[in-house]
């Protein structure tokens, strides 16, 4: 069997975030994909990336990717060369390992471009260290699946002086997207059940609007701030430091307006 697939990431927030690599890859591909429904790109145009790669491309839908396997897109690697271009960094969606696994093992090769990640950006924009990360999770819409999943794990990452990443649900296809005071309100709620102390009002965390654009907001304080606080248009990602180093303390107070007693708390 000849032919490949190649995920190319999209960066976060429109087509300008495509790499000069990942646009050579597409204007030699025979047939190009786009999935939209792992993260929400604001600004994103299908017109102005065709305009871009000089080519028509094809939505494909969660049913399509996960429910028929890719199909679509492995039919078009029999063939010849097939491009999916996927928001952010294009294999962080776990959505696509399956995909890539299983065209591997029916003989297509499969290559990846790697795009901008959340994961790094918001390191970048809060100026906390990167090797101070432990495991990151999801807080899902509490009207979809009521999981205490979140509190865990940040409970996990703070016995191991580990800071931790939540990423906010998002449903693209209703266009619904999960805001900070919702996810807070959400944790403060299981802490309300659980009693320890793990997310409490005075808690420090690290809010994030539009990561990648030209304008992203961010902002650290405790979290009964932060229920108030406007971070305007999607989409969103928190952060729950734990211990703070010097250094990440004084870039939270530089680049995210955290209350300067941080200093004297830090290590």
């Amino acid at each position: 069997m000849s032919g490949e697939i190649v995920f190319v990431g999209l960066g976060l927030h429109d087509e300008t975030g495509l790499s000069l690599r990942g646009l050579e890859e597409a204007k030699t591909a025979d047939t190009i994909f786009v999935e939209l429904y792992t993260s929400f790109m604001p600004d994103f145009s299908i017109r102005r990336l065709e305009e871009i790669c000089s080519k028509k491309l094809c939505m494909v839908s969660r049913r399509e990717l996960e429910d028929e396997n890719g199909k679509i897109i492995l039919r078009a690697a029999e063939k010849g060369k097939a491009v999916l271009f996927v928001p952010g960094d294009p294999l962080i969606a776990t959505t696509h390992i399956a995909l890539r696994i299983h065209a591997e093992k029916t003989g297509i090769k499969t290559r990846i471009v790697h795009g901008a990640s959340i994961l790094s950006a918001v390191m970048g924009l809060s100026g906390l260290h990167s090797y101070k990360f432990g495991k990151s999770v999801t807080i899902p819409f509490p009207d979809q699946t009521f999981s205490e999943t979140p509190y865990e794990v940040i409970a996990q990452n703070q016995m191991l002086k580990l800071h931790t990443l939540c990423l906010l649900d998002i449903i693209a296809e209703e266009k619904r997207y999960l805001g900070i005071r919702k996810s807070l309100e959400f944790l403060l709620a299981i802490e309300k059940k659980k009693k320890r102390r793990i997310i409490t009002k005075d808690t420090l965390v690290v809010g994030i609007a539009r990561a990648g654009s030209n304008e992203p907001k961010v902002k650290a304080d405790s979290v009964n701030r932060l229920l108030e606080y406007d971070f305007g248009e999607p989409p969103y990602t928190l952060i729950f430091p734990s211990k703070l180093h010097f250094m990440e303390a004084e870039a939270l107070i530089v680049f995210a307006d955290a209350p300067e007693r941080l200093r004297d708390e830090a290590e």
